[in-house]
């Protein structure tokens, strides 16, 4: 019984230790799987937090998008404008060129029926001088423009164009924002040629200079004057609307 006991104790650790090897590779297994899911839970977050931030770029991205076609609108609202803006000063130039010469041809055929003017030493390059420099005006390039007056005033003294191009020198000048210059061809156009068809706007042009020099009272007196001396002119009429602006 004794020798049987050995042999019972063996085969008693022997059918024990598989079962510990099995529990031991169970632990493992759990072990490994455990830290595999931890691994994948760990990616996934980062792939999360990655997808995020590539779809609030994508989101910002789109967004930035959409402000620069916005500015490219407004850009070229604001180009139409501008380019709207010169071609009516341009058309204002030529309508108040035009009005002024029919008054002037009917002027200049007055002055004739009573006494022959004389002529000019050469009418072709007088016309060509003044159109050229009213046509440097038009373009908007008034530093030009004002020389080129100034150089067909000394030229041609007793040109029919005189009261005109002192006129336009006058607007080329304030457009140059040479105010002092503006306001003396203005006055002159006004008091050498009092009854020309100038004479309204050249006044006008006066309460501009004055206005552009910080002279407010005298400009709002200069327009109230045009509107009393040349009540049926275009200028009186634009005088009337900045008085009527100006009243409190």
């Amino acid at each position: 019984m004794k020798r049987l006991l050995p042999l019972a104790v063996l085969l008693s650790l022997s059918s024990v230790a598989p079962v510990q090897a099995a529990l031991f590779d169970d632990e493992e297994a759990r072990r490994q799987i455990f830290d595999l899911r931890t691994e994948m839970s760990t990616r996934l977050e980062r792939l999360e937090v990655s997808s995020r931030g590539q779809l609030e770029l994508a989101n910002q991205n789109e967004l930035l998008k959409a402000e620069i076609s916005k500015l490219n609108g407004q850009l070229e609202v604001l180009l139409h404008e501008v380019e709207s803006l010169k071609q009516r000063q341009r058309d204002f130039y030529v309508d108040l060129d035009n009005r002024v010469r029919k008054l002037e041809a009917v002027s200049a055929a007055a002055a004739a029926a009573v006494a022959p003017a004389a002529p000019p030493a050469d009418p072709a390059a007088e016309s060509r001088d003044y159109e050229a420099a009213l046509n440097l005006l038009k373009e908007a390039k008034y530093k030009e423009a004002l020389t080129g007056f100034e150089r067909f005033i000394k030229q041609y003294p007793r040109s029919t164009f005189q009261a005109s191009a002192h006129f336009w020198a006058g607007n080329a000048a304030l457009q140059a924002k040479e105010v002092a210059t503006a306001s003396t061809y203005f006055k002159t156009a006004l008091n050498d040629w009092p009854n020309d068809p100038v004479a309204p706007d050249a006044m006008l042009g006066i309460a501009n200079s004055q206005q552009a020099m910080g002279e407010a009272k005298a400009s709002q007196e200069t327009l109230r004057k045009l509107v009393e001396r040349f009540p049926d002119s275009a200028a009186a009429k634009s005088a009337r609307q900045r008085l009527a602006v100006r009243k409190p």
